[in-house]
């Protein structure tokens, strides 16, 4: 691990966090960069297709649509708006009640008390996020308030893990909070996926929030529009077996099978799309013209439940007097032309979006004209299921500050994740702390009411745990019954195809252990998916060979 990434408080001069590091600085952004990167070219599963002119890519076969459509009966819908770079909180929510301390730390970016809309006497927003002013005065807006984790983090690869893990900072994880749920909800995701994506991300790669706990990417990828109907029609566009038998060869077969999988949403997709349309006038590009296709999908009634789109270039080190406010006024029109055209197509109730960032930026400005890494910042949440406008989590302290010069943590953003989970998407309190790790205290006075009765119930998959992999030239498979049951144990390609009946018959309950040389295969190199019924359940697990 690099200096970049270690903890704050085992590194006060931590390096990578200030555009002077020079080096430091530029290798995180290139190893923030080269990940995303490889993510959205399918590297680590995810892909992407154009809708209209955004890149967009589903999260298919997913365990959540289950859950959402059995324990939602008011058929939520949420919104994520990723602000990424780190957004400055302190230019976001003003803190009205300590202006001469922000504007002293601050003498070229603070912004005029002259040009600031008062929210609620202690605390306000710049004139530039206007268009957000009525949203509040009608109940739609609230703030959380210094939002942030343990021992921050202040290298952007590193945080942007941590909060889409939900793990503690010390904590390295290869799962995302929504891929545990995932997982959780739905077993076998691999061969049984659900008629519609029940999760959309829109405007950059996806990331670890999707990886379920096997580190598989449950996000797909469709590479052109202008494809999806005759793709839609031969569920098919690439040969998966047809590559060289190498390393490089299974990453090709398995793109290519992340691919075709893509496709199954094609027409369902831009059935929606074409169903669709919007009822307000959005600003051109970026972040408008994503919230604009969330908008015009669930207007044309696409039955996703989660989507996410990214608001870039938050990463103000230099002129951030200029940069920042047009951030923050696209980002205000864009969420208000969302929300008042949801409300008019009689969606207003349904849809909830919250923005988040990897961290906040320092008190104090640089002498580039803008701000360094920092940690807590504000989380802001839109929508007419808030019942009221309002301010949670205190107020920021300027006063007292850690070491590093950073404002301090009061909510632990899993605290939001899981409040969210629970109250607005209606999912089982037992399942949102499993999901989550731990249970973490759910914040009071956001609003949220979940008046659904949850119906889910934890599978009965504990005692089976299947496990599935190639070791030594072995394809190695254990899992444990908790009672005497049928068994099939089936091995298939990524089209779906059978491969080869491993087992057929009926075990007794405990501990099952099994191997076969891979010489009794005699399988390409690729990725394939071991499939496991027990009665009428079913397991599936992904498997890389390698030859």
């Amino acid at each position: 691990m690099c200096n970049h990434d270690k903890k704050t408080q085992s590194n006060p001069q931590q390096r990578g966090i200030a555009l002077e590091h020079g080096q430091a600085h530029a290798q995180d952004h290139s190893n923030w960069s080269r990940r995303t990167f490889l993510r959205q070219i399918g590297v680590a599963g995810t892909a992407s297709f154009l809708l209209g002119k955004t890149p967009l890519m589903a999260i298919t076969s997913s365990p959540l649509a289950m859950a959402l459509s059995s324990a939602m009966t008011e058929d939520r819908i949420l919104v994520l708006i990723r602000l990424k770079g780190g957004n400055d909180g302190l230019n976001t929510i003003i803190p009205l009640f300590d202006y001469g301390t922000y504007q002293s730390g601050r003498a070229d970016i603070a912004i005029p008390q002259n040009e600031v809309i008062n929210l609620t006497g202690e605390l306000g927003m710049p004139n530039t996020m206007g268009a957000l002013e009525n949203m509040w005065l009608d109940g739609q807006m609230k703030l959380v308030n210094n939002v942030g984790y343990e021992d921050h983090n202040l290298s952007h690869f590193r945080s942007t893990d941590i909060w889409s893990a939900a793990v503690d900072a010390d904590q390295q994880a290869s799962s995302g909070w929504l891929g545990r749920m995932l997982g959780e909800q739905f077993p076998d995701f691999l061969t049984d996926p659900p008629a519609e994506p029940p999760a959309i991300q829109m405007g950059s790669a996806g990331n670890l929030v999707f990886n379920n706990l096997d580190g598989f990417d449950m996000s797909l990828n469709v590479a052109n529009p202008d494809q999806l109907y005759d793709i839609a029609q031969t569920g098919q566009l690439y040969d998966p077996l047809a590559v060289p038998e190498c390393h490089y060869g299974e990453q090709l077969s398995y793109l290519r099978s992340v691919a075709n999988n893509t496709f199954r949403y094609a027409e369902v997709v831009a059935e929606a799309f074409d169903q669709g349309s919007n009822s307000v006038e959005y600003d051109n590009g970026g972040i408008a013209e994503q919230l604009a296709l969330v908008a015009r999908m669930i207007r044309g009634g696409l039955g996703t439940k989660l989507y996410m789109v990214v608001h870039d270039g938050f990463d103000t080190h230099a002129n951030q007097g200029n940069n920042h406010p047009q951030l923050m006024n696209q980002l205000a029109r864009a969420v208000q032309a969302f929300h008042e055209d949801l409300s008019n197509g009689g969606h207003g109730q349904r849809v909830l979006s919250m923005t988040f960032s990897e961290f906040g930026r320092r008190i104090e400005q640089n002498a580039s004209g803008g701000t360094d890494h920092g940690a807590a910042a504000p989380l802001l949440m839109f929508g007419e299921g808030l019942n009221g406008n309002g301010s949670l989590g205190g107020l920021p302290n300027l006063q007292e500050v850690d070491q590093n010069g950073n404002l301090q943590y009061t909510v632990d953003f899993r605290q939001i994740y899981a409040t969210v989970l629970e109250q607005w998407l209606c999912i089982d309190p037992t399942l949102v702390d499993q999901v989550m790790g731990e249970s973490f205290e759910r914040l009071s006075g956001l609003g949220l009411t979940c008046n659904a009765v949850s119906t889910w119930t934890p599978p009965d998959n504990a005692k089976v745990n299947l496990q599935a992999y190639y070791q030594s030239g072995q394809l190695v498979i254990n899992y444990e019954l908790p009672t005497a049951s049928p068994v099939d144990i089936t091995l298939y390609n990524m089209l779906g195809q059978p491969m080869k009946t491993v087992f057929q018959g009926y075990q007794m309950g405990g501990v099952q252990r099994m191997s076969l040389p891979l010489s009794d295969i005699g399988w390409a190199a690729g990725i394939y998916v071991c499939t496991l019924r027990v009665g009428n359940k079913q397991y599936s697990k992904r498997i890389s060979l390698v030859r």
